[in-house]
């Protein structure tokens, strides 16, 4: 018997927070990678890290001071994954889309005139302290509060 779906939980915000060893005597493309794997862009252990080039190529382009469109990023991507001798896993444009959307969702990059870039050309610890630790952590926090005070009533 199929079980009828009274709602769906759909969250407001999330944010999956990990904590790693210091950041000594990593390479480029492994710091990145630990950013995404503490912030919850990646799950330990997956071997489909796309979302790791895609941040890469932009934070690069920021350098320059460009914006990218998906499919220079996705180009980009694939020049990069190359280079390094990756699997070119993920690298379809339609995810190349879904992992950008994640970034925008975390607030690390934006869209503008349909070319993306991080947020504001800002440094991430920036963006992270302004976007993330001032405004959704709280957020979060405070509704989880709420959750708890209702729960101590019971």
């Amino acid at each position: 018997m199929k079980q009828k779906t009274i709602s769906k939980d759909i969250p407001l915000a999330e944010i999956t927070l990990r904590r790693y060893e210091k950041p000594a005597n990593l390479g480029e493309r492994e710091l990145i990678r630990k950013l995404c794997l503490s912030v919850g862009l990646l799950q330990p252990g997956d071997s489909r890290d796309v979302i790791v080039d895609i941040l890469n190529v932009l934070i690069k382009a920021k350098k320059e001071q460009n914006d990218l469109t998906s499919d220079e990023i996705c180009a980009r991507v694939i020049e990069e994954r190359k280079r390094l001798k990756l699997a070119m896993l993920g690298i379809a444009s339609s995810n190349i889309r879904r992992q950008l959307k994640r970034l925008k969702d975390l607030l690390l990059i934006e869209k503008r005139l349909n070319a993306y870039r991080i947020t504001e050309r800002s440094s991430l610890n920036e963006i992270f302290e302004e976007k993330i630790e001032k405004f959704l952590l709280p957020n979060i926090s405070s509704r989880i509060k709420e959750y708890l005070k209702k729960i101590d009533e019971l």
